[in-house]
């Protein structure tokens, strides 16, 4: 058998056939690694995301948090408003029986009257003084431009010497807890007078004449 027979016989096409299948078979490998993800990219990827994760947890958490203290710092600023609100009836009742005694007859009054009528104005103001420690504060919208969140216009007193929605009388007091008002005042407001915009302005010119 000669040399050339044996390159092109059978044994040659087994070993092309052969060298052929290792080829595929390493490309096939070398194509499935090339496929596959770097396992320190794979890491670095799933580390990333579990900052991710932590981050927005903490963040929610963090608003959790703030929201609870928010919460319980309203429930104890906000806790008596209602019975706040019936010790406020109270004092109305009381300034309203002062109120009712004459000047005249507090001048002639005798030893017990003056006793009982002092003893109901430091009833008031002691009960005033209580709601304050309490959070509790009465308005003073006397002067102050009307403001429908804090103030209940019952009627209007013709006065060109003020500007127009200036609170002017107060017929029942008002009262604030915390941030929220309690009891708008009930306020009587000034008509006829220039608007706050021009009385301002009156004034900038007033202050640089002088």
């Amino acid at each position: 058998m000669t040399d050339d027979t044996t390159k092109n016989g059978p044994d040659a096409t087994a070993a092309d056939a052969v060298a052929d299948a290792a080829a595929y078979v390493e490309n096939d490998i070398a194509q499935e690694e090339a496929s596959q993800p770097d396992p320190l990219e794979l890491l670095k990827a799933e580390n990333g995301e579990l900052r991710d994760r932590y981050l927005r947890l903490a963040a929610e958490m963090d608003n959790l948090r703030r929201r609870t203290e928010r919460e319980v710092k309203d429930a104890k600023s906000y806790s008596v408003a209602g019975f706040a609100r019936d010790m406020l009836a109270v004092s109305d009742n009381l300034r309203r029986a002062l109120d009712a005694i004459p000047p005249e007859a507090k001048d002639a009054a005798d030893a017990g009257l003056t006793t009982l009528i002092e003893g109901v104005e430091m009833t008031e103001r002691a009960m005033l003084s209580a709601l304050e420690r309490h959070g509790v504060r009465k308005l003073e919208p006397i002067g102050q431009k009307f403001d429908p969140n804090f103030h209940q216009a019952m009627f209007e007193v013709p006065n060109p010497e003020v500007p127009n929605n200036t609170v002017v009388q107060v017929v029942q007091a008002g009262f604030s807890i915390g941030e929220r008002v309690l009891r708008p005042a009930m306020v009587g407001v000034a008509k006829g007078g220039p608007k706050a915009a021009e009385a301002e302005t009156n004034s900038v010119f007033d202050e640089k004449d002088a």
